[in-house]
């Protein structure tokens, strides 16, 4: 009996690891980041959470201080940085972006098995919406997209980040920490 409930909650924890969907990517926006670099005291920070399960990708971004009015933000895929990359989400900029400011924040989901969450030249260049989707997640998976805010003073963009998968723990690690827990519980057990 021992034996199988451990063999439960090892399984447990590394399917539930395994199994995890929803993927946390960030990037540091700066103009440094900008190919050529610009030189700004503008800085943000962007979160996009990308769930294979629904197809959604939640986009967050938050901005200040940017020499220019904002203009247009959205997401470049795929490229190696610091190589610009063509537009994969919506264009001209993403629906409902704060324009014409220096300062701001930004929420919105875009669902990835629509044509309205892209570029159309994007879903053209990739061959179709399920391509899209697979080129712009294996993109954000890889490191080769980067979000811009684009502004007056900087039309190609004042400020950008690469897209990189926040840390998570490995599913080895989890199962790891699951052994190690059961291990602790078993002795606790026999000194008690």
């Amino acid at each position: 009996m021992k034996k199988a409930w451990l063999s439960a909650i090892l399984l447990g924890l590394t399917a539930t690891a395994a199994q995890a969907t929803p993927i946390t990517y960030t990037a540091v926006l700066s103009g440094a980041n900008e190919n050529p670099a610009i030189i700004t005291q503008g800085t943000g920070f962007a979160s996009v959470i990308f769930d294979a399960t629904t197809h959604l990708l939640t986009v967050d971004v938050t901005f200040s201080d940017l020499t220019g009015t904002t203009t247009a933000s959205h997401i470049h895929c795929c490229a190696v940085a610091p190589t610009n990359a063509g537009v994969a989400t919506t264009t001209p900029t993403f629906a409902n972006f704060p324009l014409g400011v220096t300062s701001g924040t930004y929420h919105n989901t875009l669902d990835l098995t629509m044509a309205s969450s892209y570029n159309p030249a994007f879903v053209t260049a990739q061959g179709g919406l399920a391509q899209a989707e697979a080129a712009l997640t294996s993109g954000l998976g890889t490191g080769m997209t980067y979000l811009n805010v684009h502004s007056s003073f900087a039309p190609g963009g004042e400020i950008r980040g690469v897209l990189n998968a926040a840390s998570v723990p490995e599913p080895a690690t989890l199962t790891l920490l699951g052994t190690a827990l059961v291990g602790l519980a078993r002795r606790r057990r026999v000194s008690a």
